[in-house]
């Protein structure tokens, strides 16, 4: 597929910004109440009566618990981790309290995905430390453990990294800061980042780690093969700037932790093209690994003969993730196709996206942090609390 515009510059008076294939607006927490600052961020969890989330791990093509029993992942994704802190705003677009916690758990979500800012967690010198480096790996704790509270599964991932792209669909060529979704991980920092993350969590396999939010190394190259084996492999691609961690190299950096957790693993083409990706799957020696994929209505492979060709093939061997579900449409008629193909295949999906956004820019699932759905966030919530 081929993107929609995306503007990722960081201006004064910046219009839009993007968060991978979903357009994020860069003044949103303006709009949407203050943002999560450290010393609020690190407020203990409040303890409720829910369930602890599952242990999760991959077992043939589906997600068992520790007894065995099969589960979906079914959510949102929160976004604002990605973006505010390299932007100089603050952690988290909007509240992330017991309240705000809440509010998620009432549409029946069992899953939460948080994308963060890898120059953010390492705490890099251009980063505003308030809100990088120890605070901002506080409010993530902070945040994990206010899920896993209400019974809900967190899904940490990697959502824009460090590295200078000036190749086929650049969004932030006049910078290597970590301002903008790149094609695909950097070798100068983004090991380091899992290697942190999976030592943060490793004793809490309820954690889920999502390697990389929408690589597209694709567009940098015309060579499909080159593509996919830069996305195992990394080092020097064809097309891309700087170099590259692949696949392996940031699934290894996991597993030498110890770290036994659930990974999820997108294909190409912003996560939208899992053709190859059983060709190219990663070793690992932890056999927990699943796919991921994000579909949106503007998307290349958005329909069913198209999830019927490339996606059944994957999903017959490996659990499955659409890690991203949406559309810009300010409905929902998109999502809810997509939703019943994958319930018949038993596999998960989570909504983009869990902020008071414009939803035809966003997509934005609610229009306040009490839960208030959108025009388009009401096919997501009415269908989940209809299957729970």
């Amino acid at each position: 597929m081929r993107a929609p515009p995306r503007l990722y510059a960081l201006v004064a008076a910046a219009v839009l910004s993007v968060a991978g294939t979903a357009l994020v607006p860069a003044t949103a927490s303006a709009a949407s109440g203050p943002a999560t600052t450290a010393s609020a961020a690190s407020t203990p969890a409040v303890t409720v009566p829910n369930a602890a989330p599952p242990k999760l791990r991959a077992s043939g093509n589906k997600l068992v618990d520790e007894n065995g029993a099969t589960r979906r992942l079914l959510g949102v994704n929160r976004s604002g981790g990605e973006f505010m802190c390299v932007q100089g705003r603050g952690i988290f677009d909007g509240p992330v309290d017991d309240a705000a916690v809440k509010a998620i758990a009432d549409w029946k979500v069992n899953a939460v995905r948080i994308p963060l800012n890898e120059e953010c967690w390492l705490g890099l010198s251009h980063i505003n430390a308030a809100y990088g480096g120890a605070n901002y790996i506080a409010a993530v704790k902070a945040l994990v453990a206010r899920l896993e509270a209400r019974g809900i599964t967190p899904i940490v991932e990697l959502h824009w990294s460090h590295g200078r792209y000036t190749g086929g669909d650049s969004h932030c060529a006049d910078t290597e800061y970590a301002t903008c979704q790149k094609p695909m991980p950097d070798a100068q920092y983004t090991p380091a980042f899992w290697t942190s993350v999976a030592q943060t969590f490793k004793g809490d396999q309820a954690v889920v780690f999502d390697l990389f939010n929408e690589p597209f190394p694709d567009r940098a190259t015309s060579d499909l093969t080159a593509a996919w084996k830069c996305w195992r492999d990394g080092g020097s691609c064809p097309g891309i700037d700087f170099q590259v961690a692949g696949m392996q190299t940031l699934l290894n950096a996991v597993r030498a932790t110890g770290a036994r957790n659930l990974v999820l693993i997108p294909g190409i083409a912003y996560s939208n093209d899992l053709r190859q990706w059983l060709t190219y799957k990663p070793n690992d020696p932890a056999g927990n690994l699943a796919a991921a994929w994000h579909t949106y209505n503007f998307n290349t492979c958005a329909n069913e003969s198209c999830f019927n060709e490339q996606l059944a093939p994957v999903i017959a061997q490996v659990p499955f993730v659409a890690g991203e579900i949406g559309e810009n449409t300010c409905s929902h008629g998109y999502v809810d196709r997509v939703m019943a193909w994958l319930d018949a295949k038993g596999t998960s999906y989570l909504g983009w996206t869990w902020n008071t956004w414009d939803c035809s820019s966003g997509p934005s699932l609610i229009s306040d942090y009490n839960g208030t759905p959108t025009n388009y966030g009401v096919g997501l919530r009415d269908h989940l609390k209809g299957i729970q």
